[in-house]
């Protein structure tokens, strides 16, 4: 009903990696070349870095569809809690190979996968997303399958996808043969206002939305200012706002609205909101406690809680 309410074809603000939503900014695009290039002059290592909620799992798979039309072989890992040879052996799988026994033999078919083909003229990218989850002893064995290689050029294309807490770990002086062997490295900063006034539009347009602006400017620059520029952040408060709206039955989202729903999306609210209940449920609850004076105006709860909570 919310979206026949608004003449949308789709949701505009889903939670999954959908490319058709790509918001291609001029820092995005920037991105996406440099992947591209980098990968094309078979530069080897590669990192991507980004805050949760950036988008960097959404570009990627954009990045991997134009590889894939360009007759390259690709396999995404997001599953980075593991050791060294659960990765060979992710890869293996991925590549649907029955993996060997050992590493030894599990190099040995990965070798013949890479070089079969090279032969074949394709080029074979290999990235790993939430890379900061690896420990140092897998990102060494990763570094060592960079060594793939014929006298023409390297074998295996690698993409380190991660968060920040990547970069606190290539930065570590064990770690300096991998850090060397980077030589693209870009970083997503979070949306400007301007920006996340056309990230909005453009995830209504690709909806199917014709009309005037659902959000007035200025509810756009408080969703800029409440989400901090974050994709994630903003996809669920215009989610939110859409849907108080059509409760509301209101056509356009003003700031009103959008205060409201950042508002209850706010954890720190909802747990001083949840705190004030609970210490009115317990004043209720408790003799000798004077009507309309709760437990926590005494202050006896309210200095038990955590310091942030009463921020």
């Amino acid at each position: 009903m919310l979206l026949e309410y608004y003449n949308l074809l789709e949701q505009p603000f889903g939670v999954t990696p959908d490319t058709r939503f790509l918001y291609l900014n001029h820092m995005y695009r920037e991105t996406l070349a440099s992947l591209w290039y980098g990968i094309k002059e078979g530069r080897g290592f590669m990192a991507l870095v980004a805050e949760p909620g950036m988008g960097k799992t959404t570009l990627l798979f954009q990045l991997l569809q134009r590889l894939r039309t360009a007759s390259a072989r690709t396999v995404f890992l997001f599953q980075t809690c593991c050791d060294s040879s659960d990765l060979i052996r992710y890869l293996l799988q991925d590549l649907g190979i029955y993996p060997a026994s050992d590493v030894a033999s599990m190099h040995y078919q990965l070798n013949q996968v890479l070089l079969r083909e090279a032969r074949a003229g394709k080029q074979f990218v290999f990235v790993i997303d939430e890379a900061q989850n690896l420990s140092e002893p897998v990102l060494e064995s990763i570094r060592l399958l960079s060594d793939f290689e014929t006298s023409q050029g390297k074998l295996l294309q690698i993409i380190l996808a991660g968060q920040r807490q990547l970069v606190n770990t290539l930065m570590k002086p064990e770690m300096l043969q991998l850090t060397q062997r980077i030589s693209v490295t870009q970083f997503l900063d979070p949306l400007d206002t301007p920006e996340v006034g056309q990230y909005v539009r453009h995830r209504l347009g690709v909806a199917g939305y014709q009309g005037k602006p659902l959000f007035t400017p200025n509810a756009l620059h408080l969703v800029a200012q409440e989400s901090g520029g974050i994709p994630r952040n903003i996809n669920n408060i215009c989610f939110g706002a859409l849907s108080t709206a059509f409760a509301l039955g209101r056509k356009r989202i003003d700031c009103e609205i959008v205060e409201e729903v950042a508002c209850d999306q706010n954890v720190k609210s909802l747990a001083r909101r949840m705190a004030r209940s609970s210490a009115q449920e317990l004043a209720k609850e408790t003799p000798g406690t004077p009507e309309g004076q709760p437990m926590l105006a005494r202050g006896s709860i309210w200095r038990s809680l955590p310091a942030w909570l009463g921020r």
